[in-house]
């Protein structure tokens, strides 16, 4: 029974240790369980099995200090339906036993605690306690004396979050102080078997909630000195970075807000409308497909512009090039600047400043529903106040 309980508290200190680092520790409120039970028990020796078997109900309070021990109270009642005295008591009950006991999760010891308890799990049990006789009345007193309990307790655990227990509980109980033999320093007691009872009980256990939310305990990420550090400097990081940007947004909003006096400003001022006085004023350069070369029937337009111009001191020209949907964009908007510049040159050669004149190629144009005639450059003689 010692090397038993030697070799418990080895591995119960052992799995201690490991679980310190990845289980989250507990209140005292947590982790406590009640549980009831019945059964039968019989003596261990000295007599027939059966004729001497009496009933046996129990409650039981406990408290799991880690996945591996656990603490408890129990109380065993035997009923009164059989006599190992040679005379029956009147109670109900005729023996009480009242004691404390430790338990260890074997599962949980040799293949470590998962998060929550398996399905089915074996415990090795073993406590001490007070043993009460209820005598009849022709016996002097009640018989009082103390016992030692052992055995093992078979779990299988239910529910959702694995809060029900329906154990199987085979238990020996040695009566401690009913065989004493003489020693040098008084009385001492001996495990005989003929002083024993074997128990066969089954129960229910139920176990309350515990802070964490679950029934169990939780498994938690070990504690990390160099992560956290690592974690402390990207907070900072961090922080120094939305400083940052906030003083970068408020650069921002006045920018923002400079930008849209200047748009006030402009808004506020009087629009310039250009006057075109007469139909003389806008002419129609027209290209062939592809081509930037003004061609025989074009060149009155262009007389006809220089003429206005002249005629009109201090006038501006605006000439604006557009090509057809034919062809890439590209490959557009090159043609559409040739056709305008060849546009500013030729009104250069009709005596027209070239400071007076604002050539652009503007790309594909949509002046005209027919394709044809987008591939044309605009003039328009901007004319003076």
């Amino acid at each position: 029974m010692k090397k038993i309980l030697l070799i418990a508290a080895l591995a119960l200190g052992f799995v201690s240790a490991q679980a310190q680092t990845a289980i989250q520790s507990s209140k005292f409120t947590d982790n406590w369980s009640v549980g009831v039970k019945g059964g039968f028990a019989s003596p261990f020796n000295g007599g027939p099995f059966w004729p001497r078997t009496r009933g046996v109900v129990g409650l039981d309070l406990r408290k799991q200090v880690t996945p591996v021990l656990g603490l408890g109270v129990e109380a065993t009642w035997g009923v009164n339906t059989s006599s190992w005295l040679g005379q029956k008591s009147p109670n109900v009950f005729d023996s009480q036993y009242l004691g404390v006991y430790g338990a260890v999760n074997f599962m949980n010891a040799f293949a470590g605690y998962k998060g929550t308890p398996r399905l089915f799990e074996l415990e090795g049990v073993a406590g001490v306690g007070w043993i009460h006789s209820f005598y009849p009345e022709s016996v002097d007193k009640d018989g009082n004396t103390w016992g030692t309990k052992a055995g093992i307790n078979f779990n299988f655990n239910f529910g959702c979050q694995k809060q029900w227990t329906v154990s199987l509980m085979p238990r020996v109980l040695w009566n401690m102080g009913a065989h004493t033999e003489p020693t040098n320093i008084g009385m001492s007691s001996i495990y005989d078997s003929n002083y024993a009872a074997v128990e066969f009980t089954a129960g229910v256990t139920y176990h309350f909630g515990n802070s964490n939310g679950t029934h169990s305990f939780l498994l938690v990420k070990p504690y990390d000195q160099d992560e956290v550090d690592a974690l402390n400097s990207e907070i900072n990081r961090l922080r120094a970075e939305l400083a940052n940007c906030e003083s970068n947004n408020a650069a921002c909003q006045a920018n923002l807000q400079a930008k849209q006096r200047e748009l006030d400003d402009c808004l506020s001022r009087p629009k310039v409308q250009t006057v075109v006085r007469d139909l003389n004023n806008i002419r129609y350069v027209f290209f062939n497909i592809g081509s930037s070369v003004i061609q025989a029937n074009q060149k009155p337009n262009i007389w006809m512009l220089a003429k206005t111009a002249k005629e009109n001191k201090g006038s501006k020209i605006q000439v604006l090039g557009y090509a057809s949907q034919d062809g890439s964009l590209a490959l557009n908007k090159v043609l559409a600047n040739k056709r305008a510049q060849a546009v500013k040159k030729a009104l250069v050669k009709e005596g027209i400043d070239a400071g007076d004149i604002e050539a652009t190629g503007e790309g594909i144009g949509h002046l005209f529903d027919t394709n044809n005639w987008n591939r044309v450059a605009k003039c328009t003689v901007i004319l003076p106040e």
